[in-house]
């Protein structure tokens, strides 16, 4: 994000950020909906991901970032796909796609890392989508109950066990509905 003096354009973004949550979690915005909307938010910001993350602030803001920027392009190249058109695009959007889930995830670790591993607990979850069954994990901090990551990432699985956080076993998601609802 661009510094305007007199702003906190950090605190800004989050708070309309939580808005579109708390829309989410009503029922006011669908999944895609919240996606393009996030999306739309981080244009309006100018909004770009911090290159030295030494908070675990900037590790969360980074993670969203990237998560967002992620989910829009695939849903972008869905739709692209659907038309049977321009595979060319599409096979180049889902570069970029798994670029920035990539970047996700080397987030997610910076994070881990920044909290000195305390307080973080990762474990697969219960999916309804037969291609996530058994590969997506969800990390918590536990004293960020706000503040949750998933992850298909097998790297960050193996560095996660290698740590000592990755639990055995499958629960079910702080967000569950978020993780099923197709989009």
């Amino acid at each position: 994000m661009r510094y305007v003096a007199g702003r906190n354009l950090f605190k800004e973004y989050a708070d309309i950020r939580e808005g579109l949550i708390f829309q989410y979690k009503k029922g006011d915005l669908s999944k895609k909906e919240y996606i393009r909307e996030s999306y739309d938010l981080l244009l309006r910001y100018e909004a770009s991901p911090f290159q030295n993350v030494d908070s675990f602030d900037k590790a969360v803001f980074n993670y969203h970032y990237y998560n967002t920027m992620a989910k829009y392009i695939k849903m972008k190249a869905d739709e692209l796909r659907q038309k049977e058109k321009h595979q060319d695009l599409y096979r180049q959007m889902i570069q970029r796609k798994d670029k920035y889930y990539h970047q996700k995830d080397r987030t997610s670790w910076c994070a881990v890392k920044l909290l000195d591993y305390s307080g973080i607990e990762a474990y697969h979850i219960k999916v309804t989508s037969r291609f996530l069954k058994e590969s997506l994990l969800e990390i918590v901090f536990i004293d960020y109950p706000e503040v949750v990551f998933h992850s298909r990432g097998k790297w960050l699985k193996e560095q996660l066990e290698k740590e000592g956080l990755f639990l055995d076993g499958t629960r079910r998601s702080v967000i569950e509905h978020y993780v099923n609802e197709r989009y």
